[in-house]
């Protein structure tokens, strides 16, 4: 199984898509993942340079927050389609409410579906606070009514919303895991879903909690035979990185921080190591 691991475009938006692009294939990523709003000619620029550089696209829809259902369909639909027109290998969702029905949201992943159908293009629903997938055990509810559901998993967000390192959660862990193609790979805390800077020594037990799911995520995808896992390592710009009060200075640096966890994860899941 190929992994691929891709850099967020959220954070480094202040570069121009030729800085970007060389700062990400001179770090060693082997592609990167951007969000898409309205038609954006930096965004058509960045993605034809990234695959100029031979760069693999993740688009990220991550604006629909209409609590009208039938306004939330329109929009979410126009913009799954601008997504799903740049080619990308997958669009990464942040899809429904987490107040909407259970109804409600069926019928957005029904939208999803058949966007997806219609392009050609797969379509993965992140697990992200404030979305259907907002915890452990409604993203469960969901995928029992759901069960072709794909999902990119990002763990921070139930660690946040649970305010534990979901010690308890196994089960669900374990129902969510075959639905899982892609992976966020940003450390939450029973507090936040960023710790301050994963190489500092008081956060390794939640690092070590992600990393423990994380595995398991590696080893179901390879169990169930695919050709490729891919990761965002997605440790966000202020304000989730905390930053000092007063001078608004960030803590850490975001963009070695992602590029030790690509480093990171590189090693771990090589042929070799895993």
């Amino acid at each position: 199984m190929k992994m691929l691991i891709f850099c967020p475009r959220w954070g480094s938006e202040s570069l121009e898509p030729a800085e970007f692009v060389d700062r990400v294939t001179s770090a060693g990523y082997d592609g990167i993942e951007l969000a898409v709003f309205d038609a954006d000619p930096v965004v058509d620029d960045l993605i034809a340079r990234a695959r100029a550089s031979d760069l693999l696209i993740i688009t990220q829809h991550c604006d629909t927050f209409d609590r009208d259902l039938s306004a939330h369909l329109r929009k979410f639909e126009q913009r799954l389609r601008m997504a799903a027109a740049h080619r990308p290998l997958m669009i990464n969702s942040h899809t429904g409410r987490d107040l909407f029905t259970l109804r409600e949201n069926r019928a957005v992943f029904e939208l999803a579906a058949k966007v997806s159908e219609e392009t050609d293009v797969p379509i993965v629903h992140e697990t992200h606070r404030g979305r259907c997938f907002h915890s452990a055990w409604r993203t469960v509810e969901l995928l029992r009514s759901l069960p072709a559901v794909r999902i990119a998993l990002d763990m921070s967000h139930w660690c946040a919303v649970s305010e534990s390192l979901l010690e308890d959660q196994e089960d669900f862990i374990d129902a969510a895991l075959p639905h899982v193609d892609h992976l966020h790979a940003r450390v939450g805390w029973p507090q936040g879903p960023q710790v301050s800077d994963p190489r500092a020594p008081e956060w390794g037990a939640a690092v070590a909690a992600h990393l423990r799911v994380w595995d398991r995520v590696v080893e179901s995808a390879r169990a169930r035979g695919l050709r490729r896992m891919s990761i965002t390592v997605e440790f966000g710009p202020a304000p989730y990185l905390p930053a000092l009060p007063f001078t608004r200075q960030p803590v850490a640096d975001q963009w070695e921080i992602n590029v030790h966890m690509m480093n990171m994860l590189r090693s771990r899941y090589s042929t070799a190591a895993f």
